[in-house]
């Protein structure tokens, strides 16, 4: 609760922003995927025809954000409205943050668990660590840097909407009801 507050309390003056990122994410109108994925297109199309150097793109990015964090606190009530929120407004943002600390904090969990695993299992760690980041590395040599990261970014960004509308628990439904289905034939063919 208190990492909940102290989030809401830095992320104040971006309220407003955070709430309507909030409904294009999960896609409150049928519209939001295709703006959402026409935006990031354009991103990448204009970054592979200026085709800047990591040092310029970087650069850029970072000047980005700087201009986003001192001009978006001080335009948004201008943009979004009056400055007052709603209860409804201010439990979503509440939710929000809440997400994002645990969030936060299941990554951490997954990072532990990892150097858990390294002192209890070594062998264990070392094999799944190999195989994991040669795969990685095989799947960075088949395919275009930058496409994977539009890859990765699209995916990120529906992400949200997708888990919003079910569509992932729908096709895990789907894929475990195929695993069964051939873990129960296997076991038929082993009799």
């Amino acid at each position: 609760a208190a990492e909940t507050a102290s989030l809401e309390e830095q992320l104040q003056g971006w309220g407003e922003v955070i709430l309507m990122t909030d409904k294009v994410l999960r896609w409150e109108r049928a519209w939001f995927p295709l703006a959402l994925m026409s935006v990031v297109s354009f991103s990448f199309l204009m970054i592979y025809y200026l085709d800047p150097s990591v040092l310029s793109g970087v650069s850029c990015f970072v000047m980005f954000l700087c201009l986003a964090d001192y001009l978006v606190p001080a335009l948004a009530p201008r943009i979004f409205g009056s400055n007052k929120w709603t209860t409804e407004q201010q439990q979503r943002f509440h939710e929000i943050c809440s997400n994002l600390v645990k969030t936060r904090r299941r990554i951490v969990g997954w990072w532990r668990r990892l150097f858990t695993l390294k002192e209890e299992k070594p062998k264990m760690y070392f094999m799944t660590m190999l195989c994991s980041l040669v795969v990685v590395a095989w799947i960075g040599q088949q395919v275009h840097n930058l496409f994977l990261t539009y890859l990765i970014v699209s995916f990120l960004l529906l992400f949200p909407g997708l888990n919003q509308h079910g569509i992932i628990t729908k096709y895990i439904g789907m894929a475990k009801r195929e695993i069964n289905k051939l873990l129960k034939h296997k076991e038929k063919k082993n009799e």
